[in-house]
């Protein structure tokens, strides 16, 4: 019976791994989506959590950074594959500004939300 459950725990995902995990990388998603990702993780086979590593997360803050130097030119939304709004920003001036400065204050939350998407297209 032992060797049954040891079977079964082997299949999914250690607890302690999953919980590094979201320590690691709280900062990339939602904070009000953490504990759905959590338990979407800890359901997840060994060899599926692995691939996490695969993905690639995109840091919020450098996004903002990139906002607020050179949003002008729709950097920011090229690089969250937003490429129409991109295109947009780079002819219209950000169009004439008042979307960059919308930007700056949403781009932090845009960027969790395509890394928080990413990841649960992955799972």
């Amino acid at each position: 019976m032992n060797t049954e459950n040891q079977a079964v725990e082997s299949t999914f995902v250690d607890k302690q791994k999953v919980d590094m995990y979201i320590m690691a990388n709280q900062h990339y998603f939602p904070a009000e989506k953490i504990i759905f990702l959590k338990e979407k993780l800890y359901s997840l086979s060994e060899s599926k959590f692995s691939m996490l590593s695969a993905i690639e997360l995109k840091n919020p803050t450098t996004l903002l950074i990139i906002s607020l130097l050179i949003g002008t030119l729709g950097i920011d939304r090229f690089m969250l594959g937003d490429t129409g709004m991109g295109i947009l920003k780079l002819l219209t001036a950000g169009c004439c500004g008042i979307m960059t400065i919308v930007d700056w204050f949403s781009v932090t939350n845009k960027t969790k939300e395509k890394n928080f998407t990413n990841i649960m297209l992955m799972l």
